[in-house]
């Protein structure tokens, strides 16, 4: 597990406020929307503000793209690293 991949975790545990989730039972793989984490659509405004916040990554539009980013810990991990490498 990458260390990007593992402050995603924490990002996300924080900013969802996921008590009872530790990073380590979060798979990266793991889908992050309805099965597996079971996150919902204000889940997602969330998380992209905590990305916005942590990350300087404006998400300007929601599209079948963003949404294939935001599967999982994984491709959002790769999306972010993406993202930051053309600021």
């Amino acid at each position: 597990m990458s260390d990007i991949e593992v402050e995603i975790k924490k990002m996300i545990i924080e900013a969802l406020v996921l008590e009872d989730v530790s990073p380590e039972q979060i798979d990266s793989g793991e889908p992050l929307f309805g099965e597996g984490l079971g996150l919902d659509s204000i889940d997602a405004l969330e998380l992209g503000v905590a990305i916005r916040r942590q990350y300087g990554i404006h998400i300007e539009s929601v599209n079948e793209e963003v949404k294939a980013h935001f599967a999982n810990v994984r491709s959002l991990a790769r999306f972010i690293e993406m993202q930051r490498g053309k600021q």
